[in-house]
């Protein structure tokens, strides 16, 4: 029996009939550029709240001021953030995991041992900044949909790769290899 290789900082291929271990190859968030308005609102709620502080007219108060700042700056930087922030890709030697929600979490994975396609697209201000849509279809559950991939192309590339190696070794598994000195 062959030992264990690596090629180009790989980790090491099990051997035949061995458990491979599950580990993280990455974990990653849609990318940031939805919170472009959020930041706009922030620096203009900043800039809005500073200069109407003590210059507010004769029936508003500055308790007033905070508290309208205060609700704003929730309700369109603090909740975006969270939104952003709560949804995550973590891509493994074994599977596609994706979680999503602030409250009400959401997760959904897919097995890189079952083969499934994935398609990538991306319009004109997706190829401008690197972003694509991810489309994972094993055709028999609903195709896993990932939005606002950062750096589309090397995950899909990485994708493609975690399936050609789940299925080449799930084949060498499935199949029987004789063993030296077996007359058999």
């Amino acid at each position: 029996m062959s030992q264990p290789t690596s090629i180009g900082g790989r980790p090491l291929t099990p051997a035949p009939g061995m458990p491979t271990p599950e580990l993280r190859i990455a974990r990653f968030r849609p990318h940031a550029r939805r919170l472009f308005w959020s930041a706009l609102v922030l620096i203009a709620v900043a800039g809005a709240t500073g200069y109407l502080w003590h210059n507010l007219p004769a029936p508003f108060e500055d308790w007033m001021l905070l508290t309208a700042a205060g609700i704003v700056v929730f309700l369109l930087v603090l909740m975006p953030f969270l939104t952003w922030w709560s949804h995550i890709f973590t891509l493994t030697t074994r599977r596609i995991m994706v979680r999503r929600g602030v409250f009400r979490v959401r997760r959904a994975q897919l097995s890189h041992v079952r083969g499934y396609t994935v398609q990538l697209r991306r319009g004109l201000f997706g190829r401008l900044w690197q972003v694509g849509t991810l489309t994972l279809s094993d055709g028999v559950d609903a195709p896993l949909k990932l939005r606002n991939v950062p750096d589309a192309e090397l995950v899909h590339e990485a994708l493609v790769d975690q399936v050609e190696v789940n299925q080449i070794l799930a084949h060498r598994d499935a199949t029987s290899i004789p063993l030296v000195g077996d007359a058999g």
